[in-house]
């Protein structure tokens, strides 16, 4: 599912450097990215370890794609 979002010209002047820093493929790899950042390790593993079990974030994020993909309420 795809899903458009209003940003001001500024911030997306802003995603679009970010792209390029973090080498992303997509402004929504870019915001993933970003968001994963600047969460805390623990407590984004602690958040999502009741459903997922013990996984590497990888195979959390392969797997939330999947989910995203399948389904259109993600």
């Amino acid at each position: 599912m795809v899903t458009t979002i209003q940003v001001q010209d500024t911030t997306l002047l802003l995603l679009k450097k970010l792209k390029e820093e973090t080498k992303a493929a997509s402004y929504d790899e870019t915001i993933t990215k970003i968001a994963i950042a600047r969460t805390h390790k623990e407590s984004f593993a602690g958040y999502l370890a009741p459903y997922l079990g013990k996984k590497s974030l990888k195979v959390m994020l392969k797997g939330l794609k999947k989910m995203r993909r399948e389904s259109d309420r993600f």
